[in-house]
């Protein structure tokens, strides 16, 4: 029954602006995930909330459009600041609030992240953006240089708040907390909740609505599942020739270890395939440089390990295949979300050999997904 009502909830039932409304059709977005259905409530009534959920599950919305529903629009001031563990999140969550806000006249957000200009970032903040999107480092950088003013902000994002604990950073959002005012409203996403986020949650959140939200199927909505049965040996010759027969010119390939990611790579460029890897021993210099290059169409497929998956945001991939089977359930669903980004249809093969039927009947149970036998 709870499925039903789940599926009967639709923006139109959370309150929002015309504006909002405009844009999430624009986007081709119906209907509102598990995480958006439970904190968006909240955080319109301007309550804190500790949201334990896993990345590709549509965070960004759901503490986007209560931040984009109360900005004053008068102000000056920087109204809103989220904090995540990466450049390339920070630039994904501003191109998501910006096409959130497309119909929200004089909007402006700003991504302040390492690796690029002060001086370019400091002048993006003298345009008054009402939201800061930020790694820390160089977030108490420009602070302190008296660059940015975050002292009058409403509401405090902690994105992927174990990544950023798992990067060092839990001191510099603790200094980020003290120079905000003490009346904020705080949302913290995180996939796991370690003591040291539980720390945070304990000395700034007293009184925080919590939210646990397990990974669904329905919240990855147009994706086409498939499972093949396909002996270790048999699984790169059936990725080509899946692409050559699906006429697939986008994909990932996922991979578990750095290894088995430079050897898939390797042998898919001796078949004539165009791809290029990234796993956690790239360099960021490489990363972006292979993004940019995946982005401008220039290579097929983008082969990877779960570790750099968070970092891959780019909305036309047709299709991901899983080489290995995920070691955790979760990550299965956050590889498929790769695809069928904004709105687009997208398909999922898994390639599962005999040893790994196993665990791939595992995710399916705890995932509830429903991938169908694919005919070669």
């Amino acid at each position: 029954m709870s499925g039903k009502m789940n599926e009967e909830l639709t923006f139109a039932d959370l309150d929002l602006s015309p504006e909002v409304m405009d844009a999430l059709k624009k986007m081709g977005v119906k209907r509102p995930t598990t995480i958006q259905q439970k904190a968006i409530p909240l955080l319109m009534d301007n309550i804190s909330v500790i949201a334990k959920a896993p990345t590709g599950t549509g965070k960004t919305f759901a503490f986007g459009i209560p931040i984009l529903e109360y900005l004053n629009m008068d102000s000056k001031m920087v109204q809103a600041l989220i904090l995540c563990p990466t450049r390339e999140l920070a630039l994904q969550i501003t191109t998501e609030l910006k096409g959130l806000a497309k119909y929200i006249k004089g909007f402006r957000a700003a991504a302040l992240i390492g690796g690029q200009s002060m001086r370019l970032q400091a002048e993006k903040v003298e345009k008054k953006p009402q939201v800061i999107v930020a790694t820390p480092g160089r977030l108490l950088d420009m602070v302190q240089r008296k660059l940015v003013d975050i002292s009058n902000i409403y509401t405090l994002v902690l994105d992927e708040a174990d990544e950023m604990l798992k990067m060092g950073f839990i001191n510099d959002i603790r200094k980020i907390m003290a120079l905000t005012p003490s009346d904020k409203q705080i949302a913290l996403f995180s996939a796991t909740m370690p003591r040291e986020i539980q720390n945070i949650t304990w000395e700034f959140m007293s009184g925080s609505a919590e939210i646990d939200v397990m990974p669904k199927a329905e919240d990855h909505p147009d994706i086409d599942e498939y499972i093949l049965e396909c002996p270790e040996k048999d699984k790169l010759k059936t990725i080509v020739r899946i692409m050559a027969k699906e006429d697939l010119k986008k994909v990932i390939v996922f991979c578990n270890t750095k290894v088995q990611t430079t050897k898939v790579g390797q042998q898919l460029t001796s078949a004539g395939v165009s791809a290029r890897i990234l796993h956690g021993d790239c360099s960021q210099r490489e990363r972006n440089r292979v993004m940019d290059l995946y982005r401008a169409d220039k290579f097929d497929v983008l082969v990877a390990t779960d570790v750099v998956a968070r970092g891959i945001d780019v909305d036309d991939i047709e299709a991901v295949f899983n080489f290995d089977i995920p070691k955790e359930n979760e990550l299965y669903l956050h590889r498929i979300g790769r695809t069928a980004r904004a709105g687009k249809q997208g398909k999922a093969f898994s390639l599962v050999s005999y040893l790994e039927r196993p665990r791939m009947e595992e995710i399916i149970r705890y995932t509830k997904v429903d991938p169908k036998p694919y005919e070669l």
